[in-house]
């Protein structure tokens, strides 16, 4: 039996964690899906390799940038239009932006970490909700029906703070709050809305990047992981898919770290 028989939404999915969850998401058997992302060529990589999963998974693939007013509702809305419904959502799109402290931080630099962070997740979770608000309550029959699933990719600095990230800290514990507000609010609508926190992961946001400060300063964080090493995509990916089943049914405003230890110091 399908973990995932619904629809998916995921965004960010054109590399990294996004990519990783919508392979996921296939693996637990969810055939349709709706990608998003601004790296169209990424997204239709994503695609390809989906399909070599499995031939019976549909997929349609929206390019745009989660900060813009109308693009969360418009990603939604064409979901529902090829799908009929919307069942859960992981937003994974995200930024870190340049490595530096708040005197060296550019306002423009600031203000595109807590856009694309904070703003576009929230404009997504707004689109999301107010698809799965329409959904019948379903579920087994020992537990109350739910209408669906979101997932916010948050981070360990949400809980922590780090030289040189300021505004990603705080746009990451932004996150965080949305998801316990938007929780208690959709409760009693049957929605559940948590986060994962990843440590240091190994994606082309976190490796591919010509930011010296940047590289310097991650260099020695992986020692600083109990489990001593850099966490994988799909370790990522499978937590969110976890929050996402109904094997997670009663978790609900929660923000899983998934971090090789590092919060438990």
């Amino acid at each position: 039996m399908a973990e995932l028989p619904g629809v998916g939404l995921i965004t960010g999915a054109g590399s990294g964690i996004g990519r990783a969850t919508a392979l996921a998401f296939v693996h637990a058997g969810c055939t349709r899906l709706s990608l998003a992302d601004l790296n169209q060529k990424g997204l239709e990589e994503t695609r390809e390799q989906l399909s070599s999963i499995s031939p019976e998974v549909k997929v349609i693939l929206t390019i745009g940038d989660i900060v813009e007013t109308t693009f969360a509702d418009g990603l939604v809305d064409a979901t529902v239009a090829e799908f009929g419904r919307l069942d859960y959502a992981v937003n994974a799109a995200g930024t870190i932006g340049p490595w530096a402290n708040s005197q060296q931080l550019k306002l423009e630099d600031a203000d595109r970490i807590m856009n694309v962070n904070y703003r576009g997740t929230f404009l997504c979770g707004r689109a999301e909700v107010r698809a799965m608000l329409k959904n019948e309550p379903a579920g087994p029959d020992d537990i109350p029906g739910q209408r669906g699933a979101i997932v916010h990719i948050a981070s360990g600095l949400s809980s922590v703070g780090r030289e040189g990230a300021p505004a990603y800290c705080a746009s990451k514990g932004a996150v965080v709050q949305l998801a316990r507000a938007d929780a208690l609010d959709y409760s009693r609508d049957g929605i559940r809305i948590n986060c994962v926190c990843p440590g240091l992961t190994e994606t082309p946001l976190s490796t591919n990047h010509n930011d010296p400060a940047m590289i310097k300063a991650l260099e020695p964080v992986a020692a600083l992981h109990p489990m001593g090493r850099w966490g994988r995509p799909r370790e990522i990916a499978d937590a969110a898919v976890f929050l996402c089943s109904m094997r997670a049914s009663f978790i609900q405003g929660h923000a899983l770290a998934v971090d090789g230890g590092y919060l438990a110091m």
